[in-house]
């Protein structure tokens, strides 16, 4: 389920908008002025969605989203009776993702909201579906690798060793670790089957990316 913030000073726009995002499956929590609202979204750091005002006590909008960027990229839509193209652009200089004008209706308030959860949960989806270090890109839909933009012919084991390794970049990788995720716990063979792997891997790859930990295992360095 989404959750949502909502910081809006006006209690009937608040309380209409949280119920109206209620009826919808979203989870919401409430804010009545920017202070409060940036106290909730430290003490809470999985919101999916910010809805803020830009005219408020203590803390206007311009300020708070300037605050949470500094420590999220979490989509935010500011509401607001501001009309002026300055005041806009400064809202979206500022990072914000969508901007709504008072008065609006809750139709379209609900399309901007899951217009803005689709294209971010995309975004996700997209920086999920690759790897990069340096030279190497590692694509994990296609299963293709390229170093330096050249396609490397690897295994599949070669491949999602190269994974692991590219997930946890400056931490060893133990030969149990890698074992037990490329062939299951039931796997009795020799863990010295990893080093041959490496060593294949290593003569593709055109750059020295794998580090050996000598008694431990592998790793990439930072």
């Amino acid at each position: 389920m989404n959750s949502i913030l909502v910081i809006e000073d006006d209690n009937d726009i608040r309380e209409l908008i949280s119920e109206f995002l209620l009826t919808q499956d979203y989870k919401v929590m409430l804010a009545s002025d920017g202070l409060e609202g940036f106290n909730i979204f430290q003490q809470n750091d999985e919101f999916n969605l910010i809805i803020m005002d830009v005219m408020m006590p203590n803390m206007d909008g311009f300020q708070l989203c300037q605050l949470i960027r500094k420590k999220s990229d979490v989509p935010i839509i500011m509401l607001t009776a501001l009309e002026d193209d300055l005041d806009q652009i400064k809202g979206f200089e500022l990072g914000v993702d969508d901007y709504i004008t008072k008065p609006f209706s809750f139709q379209i308030l609900i399309k901007r909201v899951e217009a803005v959860l689709r294209r971010n949960n995309q975004i996700k989806i997209n920086n999920l579906s690759k790897l990069t270090y340096k030279n190497l890109l590692l694509n994990l839909q296609s299963f293709e690798a390229y170093d330096e933009s050249e396609l490397i012919d690897l295994t599949m084991k070669e491949f999602e060793l190269l994974q692991i390794l590219m997930e946890n970049i400056g931490k060893v990788i133990t030969r149990e670790v890698m074992l037990d995720k490329l062939w299951g716990y039931n796997y009795y063979g020799d863990s010295r089957v990893i080093d041959t792997h490496i060593k294949n891997l290593r003569k593709k790859l055109k750059g020295d990316y794998i580090k050996t930990v000598k008694g431990l295992g592998y790793k990439i360095d930072e």
